[in-house]
């Protein structure tokens, strides 16, 4: 496939203000002028992909389809090896209709508890992002970031949203739930694009975004 490049006005294919907030940052020094499918109050699509790139194709075709422009979505979630890979695309699913991902997290804590999954060997997950970037003429760019860790319980910290503050990344001291946003997403050289979603956004920007102003 080759890549194009993006530039002007681009959909961000989310209602989730958290995920907003971080694919905002993320764009900001390219100069891309994002507004996002809640602000444009489009519909939600229905997530019926078995993957989170499958997923996230929906939401950006779906918001370009309805705008005419190019639209960027992310699928994303959390992957817990001693639960089969689940949440996994679910992840959203299991927080509920009023987002309550303190009780989803206890949900786990307590599967894996079940499971004999007690030591942090045996609390392995990951955090896996898919990208999606779509035009009006059907071009399409995609791009799969992941990062490592360990669940911990209870949960640590209050910043960042979902299960960010159970989630402890390979070779740190500190939940994504601890960590100030240029820890955890910020981009070099502010940060070291540590997440999921910053690591996606990395390839993107690669091959698709100009130079940061």
């Amino acid at each position: 496939m080759s890549h194009r490049g993006l530039s002007g006005r681009v959909v961000i294919a989310t209602h989730n203000p958290g995920k907003l907030k971080e694919m905002r940052e993320l764009l900001a020094p390219y100069g891309i002028e994002a507004i996002s499918a809640g602000e444009l109050r489009l519909p939600e699509p229905d997530e019926t992909g078995d993957s989170f790139r499958a997923n996230a194709l929906i939401k950006a075709e779906a918001a370009t389809k309805a705008t005419g422009l190019p639209a960027f979505a992310d699928d994303s979630g959390l992957v817990v090896d001693a639960l089969g890979g689940e949440p996994g695309i679910h992840s959203a699913r299991w927080a509920g209709a009023d987002k309550d991902f303190a009780g989803a997290m206890a949900r786990i804590d307590k599967l894996l508890r079940e499971r004999g999954a007690i030591r942090p060997e045996q609390r392995r997950a990951a955090f896996i992002s898919a990208l999606c970037l779509t035009w009006p003429d059907g071009h399409l760019e995609e791009f799969e970031g992941r990062v490592d860790g360990t669940l911990v319980w209870p949960p640590r910290g209050a910043a960042g949203f979902g299960y960010d503050p159970s989630f402890l990344p390979d070779r740190h001291d500190r939940t994504f739930g601890e960590m100030t946003a240029d820890e955890k997403h910020g981009l070099p050289p502010a940060g070291q694009g540590l997440s999921h979603r910053a690591r996606a956004f990395l390839m993107l920007a690669a091959a698709c975004l100009a130079t940061p102003r």
